[in-house]
Order: C-alpha cells, then structure tokens, then sequence
C-alpha cells in the first residue's frame, strides 16, 4: 500500500515532514490537528504499515517518526536500527493509551524518546516541539561541522599553495604557518615555530605596533591596513616587511591571519622595478639628485590640502671625522646605513641624496610644531645609533635645516636654498640640532605681508567667503560616534581655497581671530541644525578665550539656532590654557553652565598637563599631534602617551589622538588606551555642504 500524504493549507509556513505509522488514518488526523494548534505546519505522510517505512525514511527525510506503539507495527527493538538510516537520527515518539514510568523506560532503552496518549494533546504538542527543535539544532550544528571541516582543508590547501607567507595567531602564539612563512623566516620546518610566540619574529621596535595591531584585528576594527614591521629572520638579520592582518580560525577558535605578500615578478613589475633601480641611490635607497629635484617640482605643482610643507636637509656632522676615521672607501658604508636610520622616520616622505652626506625630503605635516617633532626625532634617533662599518663601531650626530615652503611657492629653489642655509648655521652653532632660519615678525617682509592679509581677510568676512571643512573623529573601541573635528577655509577673489597656514598667522597678529572664531561658531551652530551629528569640536583662539563678551553672544546665537548645545564642543589649545588658566576655567563653567562641552587639545605640549586638567576637567583631551610623529618605534613617547591617558582618565575625560597618519600609529594606539583618532589616516577634509 503506499503511503497516503496529508498536506498542509497552502497559506501556513514552511511544512514539518512528518512519518506516522498506524492502521487507523483517525490518528493520524488527530497528530495533524494537535499539531497545528501548537502552531506547527506540518505534512504527514501516513503509513499504515511498516513494509515502506525503509523507503520512506530515506525518500522523505522527516524530522519527526511517530509510532502507535500498541499497534504493534514495528517491534521496539528496531527503533535503534531506523533511526540510523537518517543523519541526523531521526526523533521517534510512540503513542500509547497509557504513559506510565515502566513504559517510558521502556521506550527510552529501545531508542524512542518519549512516549504521549493522544489523551494529553498539551503534554504532546510540547514534546514534538521539544524534539523538533532539538533534531533542528542538531542538524544545523553537523552543517557547521562539515562547513568548518571543509573550511579547514581548503584553508589548509591554500597556505599550502599560496606564495604569500602566512602564520595563524592565536593569544600572541603561532599555532600554523605555511612553507613560504618558512622560506622567508629561514626555518626547516613548522615544527621549528608552532607554539613560538609571535613577538620572537619581529624586532622590538615593531612589538607595539603589532600587539596592537593583534587587538584591533581581534575585535573587528582593523580593515585593508598594512603594517610596517621589521623581521627578525632565524640568522639573525633584520628584514623590513609590509604585512595585512586579517581574520582567521584555527581548530573552530578565532585567530589572526598574518599575510606578508609575495612579490609579484611579471612585466609591468619587473620594468617598474628597473625605472626604481635607475632613479634610485643604491647606497641610500633614496632618490638620486636629478630625480629628486624632478619628483619636487612636480609635488610642488600640487597645492598642498591641508597642513604645513617643509624642506629638510639631513647632513651628518663633522663627517669630515668619519672619513678620516673610516677611510674614504668605508665611508660610503656609514652613509647608507645614516639614510637607513633617517629612512626609519619617515612616512611615505619624498627624499633623495642631494649632497654627498646629504639627505633631502619634502615633509607634509598638519603644523609647524609636527614638522620640528619629525626633525628632532631624527636627531635623537641618530645620535643614540651606533653605527657598526665592518669591525669598526662609531657614534655620530646630525643636524635637520628647515625650509617653509608656502603655500603659493610652487618652485622649491627658495625653500631648498633656506633648508641649507639652515642646516650649515645649525652645525655651525654645534651640530646635533633642529634649524630654522630666524623669520622674525618684525621683519619688514612679515609687515608688508601682513598689510596684505588683512585686506584679504576683512574683505572676505564682508563677502562670506569663508567656509567649514569637517573631519571626521574614528573610534578605536566601538561604533563611531558621528564625531567631527570642523576647520576653517578662506576662498580668494577667484573662489581658490585659502589654506589657514596662510590666512591665520596674519590674523592672529593684527587681532582678527575673534571675527574668524565667530562665523565659525555661526557656522558649526547651522552644520548640527541641519546634520544633527553627535558631536563637533570648534576651536577658540587666545583672543576669544579673553573675549568677556562671548558668552553673551553665544547665548543669543543658541537661542536663535535652537541646537541641542551639547552637540558642540569648544576646545582650547594647551598652550592657552596654561598662558591664560583663569579665564580658560571661567569660559569653561559657562560653557556648562550653557550645555556646551569642553575640550583640550594639544595635550602635552605643555609643561603640567595633570594640573590644568585638574583645574579645568574636560569632557574630552586631544592628545597633541607631535607626540604621533614616530611614536609607532618610540618607546619614549609611546610611556609619555600612555601617561597622558592616564591622566585624563583620572577625570573622566575621553582621549582623542591628533593628526594620525598611519596604520602602525593607530595599532600602537590601541595599546595605550586611546578612544578616538583623527587625522589623514582617518579622513581627509571635505566641505560641509548643509544644503
């Protein structure tokens, strides 16, 4: 006889298949009307006997095997033998008149797991749920299994196939690496560096930025960043690389997928790679001259978007002793490895050997301040370097000559001439230093520069030619808060961007901050009423830090803007705060006082950051943006960071790290317990547009 379906109505969910073995199609009918009322859609194949209960179980596949026990279709001992014929087992139920203990046992040791009556439809809906549920998430747990299984060989074929080099991570330790891993580490075989710890691989100077690097990727906030770190081979040699990290699992726990990634040797690479080698110094690993000066003019052609551009000159001192010292031959050797180290501060900087000895680089910061941070990095990384020329060792220093390229210049003549003229005044006053030629405020070419900018200034106030540019703030710990830092923009007479480093100097000296502070604050009270962010950060000027009238006019401007003031935030340079202390912390209660909320930037630039913070406690501190300048390799400044932290967490302000530039900055970061980010890493500017 064959099986006799009862189908579900077509307007119920998806169908529960369902074998019900029993004479009587009554009892069938009943399962199916208990069943629904549960809220169960099911379809019920009946089986009056069980001569096509084999085929039924491998053609239909059912979640569910009911059984009439006292029908005696099916001897109890084959319960066990059905239900091998599915995977998983299938949940067998009988149906009895009497449920009793004995016969629950009963059933239970010939592999049923329950027994019902159809007298107690509650307790048998419950039950059929029950086991549903249970074969589901079994089922769905053996298909994560096989998944992962499958994922594992195909995982493991690829490591085995790649020709990238790649090492699982597990807690800090390697738990699997491929054989390219091994041919670029020099080691016999993956036993030699299972269990190794990760950090053995890598020169110290790499640790922090890849433990946080580890952490970040670990908590899903690390995306496509390279890291620069430095590899320490089995021979004990040192290897720069570049290496992704990536989310990875090994035996079902979560790991972190180390890539270093193979070189890739067809055409195109290989003739680009000869255009570097004919460009390229090969002692320094920098630009030759010709082509440096090439590469700078074209860069110069490009207004710069933001931020300060400098030309270095980087000579080593008294290099005249380290010939004599080494020989003429030998002293070639000292030169490369000089660039090595000076190479080691910088951060994608165009450089080339411009002198014999001399290195020049183009360097783009976001202020003067940072600029001078990577100079005196240089400095002090040279002078604690010991240089090791065959069998000789030797010590020396360096002098870094600054020249400010404007943001008009497109022609580096000027800027490479003052970087020389800097850098010989420097080792004329001792060497060992950071130079910059004296470009006093009294000079007459400040005055008659000036006369100029405040023409263009007022002009542009009168016209609103001003304009906000945001940039957004990234968080290290979570979900990004819709956080903004804003900065202001001047447009010429022929509607060109006006950079600040050009416009402010000249208002900051002839008292016009005030004005520019105002129509910034005007302008971010519109930015939140039309784009309601969470939070943006103005900045205010000495001049409106002592300006007794500005809670006055802010008052107003709140009343007329209707924000919720606490999507502003004002913040005040360290530096001001220490100069004018008083009327920082009076400002600051009345911005409380008003909803507002408050900030420091440039943190720790300053001599006592713990005592202002004390005075003033802030909402939030901007860690200063030199302290980013080389922090990734810097032990030194990595312990101030995490001081300055620890610091402000002792008020209960949340960190933000200023002008972030780079991926190994940002996983160092994360090591030290900083909340926010900002800078060209994150994201560069761009206008507000609130219409």
């Amino acid at each position: 006889m064959q099986p006799t379906v009862l189908k579900p109505s077509t307007h119920e969910g998806a169908p529960v298949p369902m074998l019900i073995l029993t004479k009587q199609q009554d009892h069938v009918e009943a399962i199916n009307s208990t069943l629904r009322r549960a809220g169960h859609p099911v379809h019920c194949t009946w089986l009056p006997d069980a001569s096509d209960l084999s085929d039924a179980l491998i053609q239909i596949n059912p979640e569910l095997l009911i059984v009439f026990s006292d029908e005696a279709l099916v001897p109890l001992e084959a319960l066990k033998d059905l239900r091998a014929r599915t995977q998983p087992p299938v949940p067998v139920i009988l149906v009895s008149q009497t449920v009793d203990e004995a016969r629950m046992t009963a059933s239970l040791r010939a592999g049923a797991q329950d027994v019902v009556s159809l007298a107690q439809p509650e307790r048998l809906q419950l039950v059929c749920a029950r086991e549903l549920r249970a074969f589901r998430l079994e089922r769905g747990l053996n298909s994560t299994l096989t998944s992962a299984r499958e994922y594992q060989r195909a995982l493991a074929a690829f490591m085995e196939g790649s020709a990238d080099a790649i090492a699982l991570v597990q807690e800090g330790i390697l738990v699997d690496v491929n054989p390219a891993w091994l041919e670029l580490y020099g080691y016999p075989d993956a036993e030699s560096v299972r269990g190794q710890p990760l950090m053995d691989c890598f020169e110290p100077d790499s640790h922090t930025a890849l433990k946080g690097g580890l952490v970040a990727c670990l908590t899903g906030k690390w995306s496509d960043h390279a890291l620069r770190v430095t590899a320490h081979l089995s021979d004990g040699s040192a290897l720069p690389l570049e290496m992704e990290l990536g989310l990875g699992e090994f035996d079902g726990e979560p790991a972190v997928r180390c890539v270093v990634e193979a070189r890739r040797h067809d055409e195109a690479d290989i003739q680009r790679r000869l255009s570097e080698a004919v460009r390229t110094d090969s002692a320094t690993g920098l630009l030759h001259r010709r082509y440096l000066i090439e590469e700078l003019r074209e860069r110069l052609k490009e207004p710069i978007k933001g931020g300060m551009r400098f030309v270095a000159l980087v000579r080593p001192d008294r290099m005249e002793q380290v010939v004599a010292q080494l020989g003429p031959l030998l002293a070639e050797e000292f030169v490369a490895q000089f660039a090595a180290v000076v190479r080691e501060q910088t951060s994608g900087d165009l450089g080339g050997r411009f002198t014999g000895s001399g290195l020049l680089f183009l360097i783009e910061r976001g202020t003067e301040r940072d600029v001078e941070a990577w100079a005196d990095q240089v400095v002090t990384k040279i002078q604690s370097h010991v240089f090791r020329i065959e069998d000789k060792t030797l010590t020396a220093t360096a002098t870094v000559g600054l020249g400010l390229v404007p943001a008009s210049v497109s022609d580096p003549s000027g800027p490479v001439a003052d970087a020389v003229e800097a850098n010989r005044k420097g080792r004329d006053h001792g060497g060992n230093q950071t130079y910059s030629l004296d470009r006093s405020d009294s000079d007459t070419r400040v005055q008659a520069y000036d006369k100029i900018w405040v023409r263009h200034i007022k002009a542009a106030l009168m016209e609103n030619r001003f304009r906000l540019v945001q940039q957004p703030i990234a968080s290290l710990l979570g979900e990004d808060k819709g956080m903004f830092d804003v900065l202001v923009r001047m447009l010429d007479e022929q509607g060109k961007e006006v950079l600040p480093s050009e416009f402010i100097p000249a208002a900051e000296r002839n008292d016009l901050m005030k004005n520019i502070d105002r129509w910034v604050v005007g302008a971010s009270m519109s930015f939140c009423a039309a784009r309601k962010p969470a939070g943006i950060f103005v900045r205010l000027s000495k001049d409106t830090v002592n300006d007794k009238s500005l809670p006055i006019w802010l008052a107003n401007q709140l009343k007329a803007s209707k924000i919720d003031p606490a999507r502003l935030c004002f913040e005040i340079a360290q530096e001001i705060a220490d100069q004018y202390l008083l009327q920082a912390k009076e400002l600051r209660d009345q911005f409380k006082r008003q909803g507002f909320r408050f900030a420091i930037e440039h943190f720790g630039a300053g001599a006592d950051p713990k005592t202002l913070v004390d005075h003033l406690k802030p909402e939030f501190v901007k860690i200063d943006g030199t302290l980013m300048q080389g922090l990734s390799t810097n032990a030194q400044l990595q312990q101030r960071v995490k001081g300055l932290v620890e610091i402000a967490k002792r008020v209960g302000a949340i960190t933000i790290a200023e002008r972030v530039e780079d991926a190994n900055t940002m996983a160092v970061l994360w090591q030290l317990g900083i909340e926010f980010i900002q800078g060209y890493f994150v994201h560069k500017p761009e206008e507000v547009i609130l219409g």
